[in-house]
């Protein structure tokens, strides 16, 4: 990769234990590869001072932070203030992930949309983007987005979109963006690619979700932030851009999104 590129994983997992033994060395990895960015995302509130720390050691590195809607029912429930302090740090720039997850965690969906609805309030209070997990739940994820946006606006992020093209409308024609993660670079993943190449090019990011769903030709193996390359190249494919060209859309994408992550 040229090094003149540069794009942002904006969605990844760096304080996961994968990475406990080479984080320099991954991050350094992504910074050679053109990863200029990385927004390493806290699930659960109790480890926040963990992803905080990793954030604060590394320049490239910001972070958001929430409960991921797989542990709401075991966590404490997240509150507005909590969150609006948080977002006082110069690196917190995302508030989540958030959402709802009917796959595993169905028996917990009425925990997982009043935490939704409390980290929506959070987006909203503080002008952050939401970072929004969805899986199985498509009814209710764009029917509460809708509701929400209603009661006032707010900014958000589709993170590794895998949804249906009607969860891709409602959230677009909220304003909101689509996240690209390895999975749209999977061999079978032409349903989910047509999706993609159906949005505005300008309302599209790239992620890792690192240190799952590594991209080919790495799929099976630890993700990491530096493949963030390999999604975003296909995603060039998908719409018939240039690389260059796609990879300079997309940190213009991030930068309209996640004001706060600037270097």
């Amino acid at each position: 990769m040229s090094t003149d590129i540069r794009i942002t994983d904006s969605h990844c997992h760096l304080d996961f234990p994968d990475f406990d033994e080479e984080r320099d060395a991954v991050i350094a990895r992504a910074v050679a590869s053109g990863v200029q960015r990385m927004v390493t995302i806290c699930t659960k509130l109790r480890q926040e001072p963990q992803v905080r720390a990793i954030a604060e050691k590394f320049a490239p590195v910001f972070y958001a932070a929430g409960t991921h809607p797989m542990s709401a029912a075991s966590e404490p429930l997240v509150t507005v203030d909590q969150l609006v302090k948080l977002a006082e740090h110069p690196k917190f720039v995302g508030i989540g992930e958030t959402g709802l997850d009917y796959h595993y965690t169905a028996e917990s969906a009425e925990v997982q949309k009043t935490s939704l609805r409390v980290h929506i309030e959070a987006a909203r209070r503080t002008g952050l983007p939401l970072i929004i997990h969805a899986r199985d739940a498509d009814d209710d994820m764009a029917r509460i987005l809708s509701e929400e946006y209603r009661n006032g606006d707010y900014t958000c992020v589709m993170h590794c979109f895998s949804s249906s093209a009607a969860l891709a409308r409602a959230a677009l024609d909220l304003g909101f963006y689509l996240s690209m993660s390895g999975i749209a670079a999977f061999p079978k993943s032409q349903a989910l690619r047509d999706i993609f190449a159906s949005a505005p090019v300008d309302r599209i990011l790239l992620e890792t979700d690192a240190p799952y769903l590594a991209p080919p030709p790495h799929r099976g193996r630890r993700n990491e932030p530096a493949y963030t390359l390999h999604t975003g190249q296909k995603g060039a494919e998908v719409f018939g851009m240039d690389w260059p060209e796609f990879a300079a859309q997309t940190e213009a994408n991030f930068e309209r999104l996640f004001t706060k992550a600037v270097l």
